[in-house]
């Protein structure tokens, strides 16, 4: 079975929104999946995308952050970030991926990152 996720910041390949419902429609495969970023230092940042248009990450230092995110075009875009970091928005172009897939990306600060898209919430 495919299973689709629209990633950002660390990943997102390219998919042409029709509008907010065709957004959220094809966020829908996301919200029960986690996606983990892995730097090339071992550090790792996990991120799940919700229903509601809420993010969360959890880093392996213990950080956490939340944000809103939304379709722009063929980016996913964070804004609201908190707690507030360097930057007030986050954009990335969309990704579609199948749980077990791996691809690489760049963070906010342009840091090289591996990302796979694990099944469930970990």
């Amino acid at each position: 079975m495919r299973t689709r996720a629209w990633w950002i910041g660390c990943a997102f390949l390219a998919l042409a929104a029709a509008g907010p419902a065709a957004a959220q429609a094809g966020m829908s495969s996301a919200f029960g999946n986690t996606i983990v970023s892995n730097y090339p230092d071992g550090g790792w940042v996990k991120h799940w995308f919700n229903p509601d248009n809420t993010y969360v990450a959890h880093f392996s230092d213990g950080r956490r952050i939340s944000a809103r995110w939304r379709v722009e075009g063929r980016n996913i875009c964070l804004t609201n970030i908190r707690p507030s970091m360097m930057i007030p928005r986050f954009c990335s172009r969309m990704v579609e991926a199948e749980v077990g897939q791996t691809w690489t990306a760049r963070d906010p600060l342009g840091r090289r990152v591996r990302n796979t898209l694990v099944a469930g919430r970990s």
